[in-house]
């Protein structure tokens, strides 16, 4: 039997090696060495991830049990360490509570100093050492010897880590084959990557034609159809068919007999303009009274791409037999109005009108691109009108004045995927309206990891979209970039961290502004 040490080893050698190969080697190395019934959980452990998910332990709850005197030599092993988080998890009623910061308590005095430092921010969600997926794809490929094209495939629709990591190591290919899109198991949508304009958009895709999309500023949507059975998924993957059953009504009635569907909700005003995306929430997030909310804001689903037409699966097709497919099987007034063009004074006068009918801007898409689930994909790219970039709070100070008792100037930052860590690019209490303060503050503080006199700092979880005029140079900063004029947009309640722009979308932007050739 495995013992955690074994992983803590690992972490520690991770978290100082800053090469990529490194990493994998080092991951690689112990996923061969361990167990077969070990597998699954030490992939779900090196990714920063319980099965169990949250377990109901607070930070302070966290902190308070580290602090417990640390064991002199290692004896804690997965299985014994999974038994003891499942127990946790599991306790439920009156005094629930001191019994799981109790057994915390105990399992934090059977560990060594250096697992407790593994441990705290492991069950806090916080773990930092640099085994980002797309390192463990390759690791879980180096270590079964397979692909890792073929793994990266199976990562998109694998239930977890974990699972692709026992999968691939016990079974191979072959058991790799199943791990394919399933009516009703709802898969990470495909992301995408900024640019500042349509001539950036149409150079980045190579000055081809290109597939370009109004974008819809509604909340994405998943939907799937078997027959008459009708679901809805957020792009969390959280089913909300109930709180939408005109999106329900809608494909009912269209005539394929199995469809998956991404596309976008949203609510619309009377004269037909696009109501405000903290509108169109508010239909997503209603369980109660689903026919009067209704005829209050209306919504309608757009749809742009079509996963799987009956019983063929699209996602390794190319953007433009997706698209035939979407056109065959939806009907033009529930599609996303597109145009396909290498022609930057067609693609800008349609990205004109997609402003002037009160939407967002453009996605670009190039034809010949497959669709990969979960992924932020250089074949699709988003074009807005105003820069604004998706970013995660990593703190906020105490207001002042009128202010004062609320958390109110934000610190934001992105992601760099190299060094698996948030960049600062700056500060910003604008455009936070009293409702809005006294929301994030409370927020925060449900993510408070720790403070000091005037700064909480807090769980690397909300993302807020900020506009701002530009980007410059900055030694302020460890990125080396800064927003200028930066302001609060609104809360991006649909998004996860994951789903935030990172750093190389930073930089981007950044080279687009100066005229600089990308990095």
């Amino acid at each position: 039997m495995t013992l955690l040490a074994a992983l803590v080893a690992t972490s520690e050698r991770l978290q100082l090696s800053r090469a990529r190969l490194a990493k994998v080697r080092e991951l690689a190395a112990l996923l061969r060495a361990l167990e077969p019934a070990e597998i699954e959980l030490a992939a779900h452990y090196l990714a920063g991830e319980l099965p169990q998910g949250r377990i109901g332990v607070g930070y302070a709850q966290l902190a308070a049990a580290a602090r417990a005197t640390p064991a002199a030599a290692p004896t804690l092993t997965l299985a014994r360490l999974d038994a003891r988080l499942r127990a946790m998890a599991g306790l439920r009623g009156p005094g629930s509570a001191t019994q799981r910061a109790t057994a915390l308590r105990e399992l934090f005095s059977r560990a060594t100093a250096a697992e407790q430092a593994f441990l705290l921010p492991l069950i806090a969600g916080e773990l930092r050492h640099g085994a980002l997926e797309g390192v463990m794809l390759e690791a879980i490929a180096a270590a079964a010897q397979l692909p890792a094209s073929a793994v990266r495939r199976a990562g998109m629709y694998a239930p977890s880590l974990g699972e692709l990591a026992r999968v691939a190591l016990l079974e191979g290919v072959a058991g790799l084959g199943r791990f394919e899109l399933q009516l009703f198991s709802p898969v990470a949508p495909m992301l995408a990557q900024t640019a500042a304009d349509v001539g950036e958009a149409l150079r980045e895709l190579d000055g081809r034609a290109v597939a370009f999309e109004w974008k819809l500023d509604g909340a994405r949507i998943q939907v799937h159809k078997s027959a008459q059975q009708v679901r809805i998924y957020t792009r969390a993957l959280n089913e909300i068919t109930d709180a939408l059953p005109e999106v329900v009504e809608l494909v009912r009635t269209l005539p394929a007999e199995a469809l998956i569907l991404d596309g976008e909700a949203i609510a619309f005003d009377a004269a037909g303009r696009p109501r405000p995306f903290q509108i169109t929430m508010r239909r997503f997030g209603r369980r109660l009274d689903v026919e009067a909310l209704r005829g209050q804001i209306a919504l309608r689903a757009f749809f742009f791409d079509c996963l799987r037409l009956n019983e063929r699966t699209l996602t390794q097709l190319s953007t433009q037999e997706r698209c035939e497919a979407l056109c065959a099987s939806v009907p033009a007034e529930a599609r996303v109005p597109r145009l396909i063009s290498a022609e930057e004074p067609a693609a800008q006068a349609f990205y004109q009108a997609a402003l002037a009918a009160g939407h967002e801007g453009l996605m670009a898409k190039a034809l010949d691109a497959p669709y990969e689930a979960g992924n932020r994909g250089a074949s699709w790219l988003k074009i807005k009108r105003a820069h604004t970039l998706d970013l995660i709070v990593l703190a906020a100070e105490w207001g002042h004045g009128r202010r004062r008792g609320w958390l109110s100037n934000l610190h934001l930052g992105a992601r760099d995927p190299a060094a698996d860590a948030y960049v600062m690019l700056g500060k910003t209490f604008k455009g936070l309206t009293d409702e809005l303060l006294a929301w994030q503050t409370e927020q925060l503080l449900a993510r408070e990891l720790r403070r000091d006199a005037t700064t909480v700092y807090v769980r690397p979880e909300l993302v807020v979209e900020i506009a701002y005029s530009d980007l410059q140079e900055s030694s302020r900063y460890p990125g080396g970039l800064a927003l200028r004029l930066a302001r609060v947009k609104r809360y991006r309640s649909d998004k996860s961290a994951a789903d935030a722009d990172t750093m190389e979308s930073v930089r981007r932007m950044f080279a687009a502004q100066s005229g600089l050739a990308p990095p």
